[in-house]
């Protein structure tokens, strides 16, 4: 099993795929492009899953209404999750019929082909998106389902004067998401306040986890292999709500001053390499203001590839590609991309 972070969590049957890595961060050894399920008829998996209560289950879904490029095709089946013990019972029969699945959050860090996902997309929703708060001796407990939208929780806190979350104010993507990847911006990381985690285990069982129990790295949080995060809760500083807003503005108005909005994207596309930034290294390529068929590298930001209306999929992987060959051609820095590809690629 496997799984990966805010865009799209990845998981196989155990017997399917035992070699399969938890960790998030990327290896030479390892492609970012997924498997596909070689499940044949679904009709007898179909039926058990409408038997799930809190279950919602779609066939042939279109997936590009979910992602905030706005691309790709659709999944054999999407799966919309509404409490735990439907996620648990899930899971289960999901590993039973050695079905393929993936856990997809706010679906911006993902690049979905064009011919779509073989197999379940898992998405949470109900309990997962409620918010709790909690304060003692100054600080505050904040414990916020994993579909809860991240840049909202950084906005409701800092109403309620809870500091650290201000820099995830226009992160795009979900808790559970944010935290598996471990987000950050402004010198500021999630794992920075993370004080426990609750998580679904591959087996179907709760597991929790505290910030002790857990290891962060750039980008990764190095959860257990193919665990379903369910809720994150935060320490946060008391202050005065006026202070926290404030600084929350500043990091919002830096944001859209520098980073593209109006257009559809995926967020960062590289991760930085170290030392560097992979958008000041696009640019200095030239870049920026490149387009292929309806995407385009933006010309405000070079990390960002923009959806201009009707972009494929397999447009904006292309522009990826120049981007890396062009990078490592002029400066001989391999870029590593940040957004995950997802379904089927290998025709494309």
């Amino acid at each position: 099993m496997k799984l990966w972070g805010d865009g799209v969590m990845e998981y196989w049957a155990e017997s399917r795929n035992p070699t399969l890595q938890h960790s998030n961060t990327p290896s030479s050894s390892r492609s970012l492009i997924f498997a596909m399920s070689t499940t044949g008829d679904h009709s007898p998996l179909a039926a058990e899953l409408r038997k799930i209560s809190g279950l919602k289950v779609k066939m042939a879904e279109p997936l590009a209404r979910y992602t905030s490029m706005k691309v790709g095709g659709s999944a054999d089946y999407f799966l919309e999750v509404e409490n735990e013990a439907a996620l648990a019972e899930l899971v289960r029969v999901l590993n039973g019929h050695q079905e393929s699945f993936w856990l997809l959050g706010n679906g911006s860090n993902v690049l979905i082909s064009d011919r779509g996902v073989r197999g379940a997309i898992l998405r949470l929703t109900g309990e997962f998106k409620i918010i709790q708060f909690e304060e003692m001796a100054g600080i505050a407990k904040v414990t916020a389902g994993a579909a809860v939208s991240i840049g909202q929780l950084a906005r409701d806190t800092a109403r309620r004067g809870y500091a650290g979350l201000e820099f995830a104010e226009g992160i795009p993507g979900s808790v559970g998401g944010a935290l598996y990847m471990n987000a950050g911006a402004y010198g500021s990381e999630l794992e920075q306040v993370v004080d426990q985690v609750e998580l679904m285990t591959a087996r179907g069982e709760p597991l929790c986890l505290t910030r002790g129990e857990m290891t962060f790295s750039y980008r990764d949080a190095h959860l257990p292999s193919g665990a379903v995060v369910m809720r994150v809760r935060m320490g946060l500083r008391k202050e005065e709500p006026a202070q926290v807003s404030a600084r929350l503005r500043e990091l919002a108005r830096k944001r859209k001053a520098s980073q593209p909005s109006g257009s559809p994207n995926s967020g960062s596309m590289f991760r930085n390499p170290p030392g560097d930034y992979a958008g000041r290294l696009i640019d200095a390529a030239g870049l920026k203001g490149t387009r292929i068929g309806a995407c385009q590298i933006s010309e405000r930001h070079g990390n960002f590839i923009v959806n201009q209306g009707g972009a494929k999929a397999a447009e904006v992987r292309q522009l990826m590609e120049l981007a890396k060959s062009e990078v490592r051609k002029k400066f001989g820095i391999e870029l590593v991309a940040e957004v995950k590809l997802l379904g089927d690629w290998q025709s494309q």
